[in-house]
């Protein structure tokens, strides 16, 4: 399956980053303190271009991070990115993961295109399960995956360092079984 796949919502359109996005992505990621949860933020644009080149071109290859670019249909801003890990060497798990541009918060973006992307995971690529891993400070995630239906798996206490900083990590899953959407 190639990387020019695209997946649609009502107000979203979801395809694969590409170099083109640098200076956009560059623009909502490199937001400090908004993406005080992420573990990367790039601060300048090279840091940005590495990120696109070493996203995978096709979409559910093992140990590879897939980006979709999230696009507003209505004028084709790019607003933020999610992404797919393929980290299971069998294939029935991915780890997914979004930003969002600070001005387009709680406008329902993140969930509807975390919603589709789950739909494409379970009935197109036939995942089992799908996880993410969320800072606990990060609340307002925590209440949208769990929205979702994805249920806390675990709790790991200083598990994940950061600029030379230890931060807990949660971990929540959803099962393919699980989905009623």
């Amino acid at each position: 399956m190639e990387g020019s796949i695209r997946l649609n919502t009502e107000r979203l359109i979801l395809r694969g980053l590409k170099p083109g996005d640098t200076e956009a992505v560059f623009k909502y990621r490199s937001d400090a303190i908004t993406n005080r949860y992420q573990g990367w933020v790039p601060k300048n644009l090279e840091d940005t271009r590495q990120f696109i080149s070493k996203v995978a071109s096709e979409i559910d290859q093992y140990n590879s991070w897939f980006q979709f670019g999230i696009l507003k249909k209505d004028n084709g801003e790019l607003i933020g990115d999610l992404g797919i890990h393929f980290f299971d060497v069998e294939k029935f798990q991915v780890e997914i993961g979004c930003t969002l541009a600070k001005s387009q918060h709680g406008k329902g973006f993140a969930r509807e295109a975390l919603s589709a992307t789950i739909s494409y995971l379970f009935r197109d690529l036939n995942k089992r399960r799908i996880i993410c891993s969320i800072d606990p400070r990060n609340v307002n995630s925590i209440k949208m995956v769990e929205a979702l239906g994805f249920r806390k798996e675990a709790h790991f206490k200083q598990s994940i360092l950061i600029d030379g900083e230890w931060f807990d990590d949660v971990v929540y899953a959803l099962l393919k079984d699980e989905w009623n959407r």
